[in-house]
């Protein structure tokens, strides 16, 4: 569990982490409360701006957010000819909207948050993410992100899975169900991308669920974007699709997005499917 002192933050956990912590010095605690499903906490910090942690894992940092948003929507957005409908699933507090919104092209944006809080103290104190939430094409379900596929069968283009780490109320979302739910939600040609932790720490958990991914969807592969608050400094992601490659873009964004990204590229986009040897051998 984290530990909160005085003057610091050190997010430590013994599961996914073992024997390291990142810490940050505190500010100012804006916000704590416990939501039906976690912790919730926002806080001030000296050197990374607002931070936004759950169950005393940072989900955010107000200093590199953006290499984390870009790269979760965009990935799989410009791998896409011509994306016009997507989901978001989790991702309450507004940064992968956000970025899905600049894709003038896409009509259709749902985001479907399990917990209410998470969308409320975003709103209130991370606006440099809740802005995502006023494209008046974004539409919030409040619910089970598994329940909702359910009933959308065929409906998108793209699926984006903004989720927090593979333990408390997020676990489900790392399971062959809500992957089979998944590629029942798309559209032909249809794309998907999760969060798909780190090479340098979870191998026992990226394996399986590459073995698990490639016997639901045609082509799975593994980029990665450096954030330097997360564990590790790398995060990385999964993308799968119907049919259709992933790793090079087939769209560029245009003068008035590139003016706005502060991460992704099309150069980065290809080069983040370029794996240390390491994590390629047991990838394969």
């Amino acid at each position: 569990m984290p530990q909160l002192g005085k003057d610091w933050y050190s997010e430590v956990n013994k599961t996914l982490w073992p024997g390291r912590a990142l810490s940050l010095q505190i500010r100012k605690v804006l916000f704590e409360g416990r939501s039906r499903f976690q912790k919730v906490r926002i806080f001030d910090s000296v050197g990374c701006g607002r931070v936004l942690t759950l169950d005393g894992i940072i989900q955010l940092t107000e200093s590199d957010e953006f290499a984390y948003q870009e790269m979760q929507a965009h990935v799989p957005l410009f791998a896409h000819p011509h994306p016009k409908s997507v989901l978001v699933i989790g991702g309450g507090d507004g940064g992968v909207i956000r970025e899905v919104a600049r894709h003038k092209g896409v009509k259709r944006i749902d985001l479907c948050e399990i917990d209410e809080m998470v969308i409320e103290v975003s709103k209130k104190y991370l606006p440099f993410t809740a802005c995502g939430f006023d494209d008046p094409r974004v539409t919030v379900h409040v619910e089970d992100g598994a329940t909702f596929m359910v009933r959308n069968k065929a409906a998108y283009d793209v699926i984006i899975v903004d989720s927090s780490d593979p333990i408390g109320p997020a676990e489900v979302l790392y399971k062959a169900p809500f992957y089979r739910n998944m590629r029942a939600a798309l559209k032909p040609g249809g794309m998907i991308l999760t969060q798909a932790e780190s090479v340098w720490l979870h191998r026992d958990l990226i394996q399986p669920l590459f073995k698990m991914a490639r016997r639901i969807f045609k082509r799975v592969a593994y980029c990665y974007t450096c954030v330097p608050t997360y564990p590790s400094g790398q995060i990385g992601l999964l993308v799968a699709s119907t049919g259709p490659q992933v790793q090079v873009p087939v769209r560029k964004p245009d003068k008035a997005m590139k003016r706005s990204l502060r991460y992704y590229t099309p150069e980065i986009h290809k080069a983040s499917f370029c794996l240390p040897a390491f994590a390629a051998e047991w990838l394969e």
